[in-house]
């Protein structure tokens, strides 16, 4: 089954320990609905710097990437089905996915 990289971008940060709790348990809830088709639930990150023939960016450029995770879905049409059911798209942020090219 094809494989498709998630990357986030945007989305607001919890702003208490509790929020953070509540934020988590709802991924979590999305990844156990998921099941097998989570291949890597991925991480947020922390600031980006965007690097290109031109120079340096601080803070990853105009849309910077906050986390990705790694999905199986059955075609692209599938992923994006995935992808619009994404607890960050709830939080401000979208969801930018792309064929993991097998190598």
């Amino acid at each position: 089954m094809p494989k498709y990289l998630f990357a986030y971008h945007g989305g607001s940060a919890p702003t208490t320990p509790e929020d953070g709790k509540r934020v988590m348990q709802i991924w979590e809830t999305w990844f156990t609905r998921i099941g097998a088709g989570v291949i890597d639930g991925g991480a947020p990150v922390g600031q980006s710097t965007t690097i290109t023939p031109a120079g340096v960016t601080a803070n990853g450029g105009a849309n910077p990437v906050s986390g990705y995770s790694i999905f199986e879905a059955a075609d692209h049409a599938a992923a994006v089905k995935l992808a619009q059911s994404c607890p960050i798209l709830a939080n401000g942020g979208n969801v930018e996915i792309a064929p993991v090219m097998q190598m």
